[in-house]
């Protein structure tokens, strides 16, 4: 079976690669089909987003294809920037503006637990789809530590490790994180529906 990793990031392309190896798939990327697709996300949850990303990308490319959508949800913000959490501080968002809003806003509150959730989604070409979702409990850190990931990685504390995410290596963040659950979840749906080799 093969099956399109629908996104251009090295990491996650690796990431999907790896968990569903030793299943009979073969793992294709966007740049050796040639092929460039901008979908617009309008879902209002992760798993509707992964939905739509994973949709688009299987009919442009015929053929089945796994996407995610993932966000941090802060609970003294009332489960945001959840969604918008690449856009959260504005059109110009970046990772060091969303992280300067997030502290500033939480600024005052007692309560910092927050969690990653990742919605990974397989689609095949006549639009059915599975779906599976990962969560990563921690907390928000009052200042930035480490040098290593992304997005709000300096701030998100694994309280187990005491240590953020971008204080891990990629392997540690890896074995740990909500997209690995995700795309774990994602497997053992693969595997129960049968559709392998299709």
């Amino acid at each position: 079976m093969k099956l399109l990793a629908a996104t251009t990031n090295q990491g996650k392309i690796r990431e999907i690669s790896e968990i569903l190896s030793g299943l009979g798939i073969s793992v294709v990327t966007p740049h050796e089909l040639n092929l460039t697709l901008d979908v617009k996300e309008d879902g209002t949850t992760f798993a509707e987003n992964a939905a739509i990303k994973a949709r688009a990308w299987s009919r442009a490319a015929g053929m089945p294809a796994v996407a995610d959508d993932s966000g941090l949800c802060v609970d003294a913000l009332e489960g945001r920037p959840g969604v918008l959490s690449a856009r959260f501080s504005g059109p110009d968002a970046t990772d060091a503006k969303n992280i300067a809003l997030l502290l500033k806003l939480l600024e005052d509150k007692p309560n910092r637990s927050a969690r990653f959730v990742c919605a990974a989604a397989l689609a095949w070409e006549t639009g059915e789809v599975i779906l599976a979702e990962g969560v990563y409990e921690g907390g928000i850190i009052r200042e930035p530590r480490g040098s290593g990931g992304f997005g709000y990685d300096p701030v998100f504390l694994d309280p187990e490790l005491n240590r953020t995410l971008a204080e891990m290596s990629p392997e540690e963040k890896n074995a740990r994180s909500h997209r690995r659950k995700a795309l774990d979840g994602l497997k053992d749906l693969l595997v129960k529906s049968g559709r392998l080799g299709s």
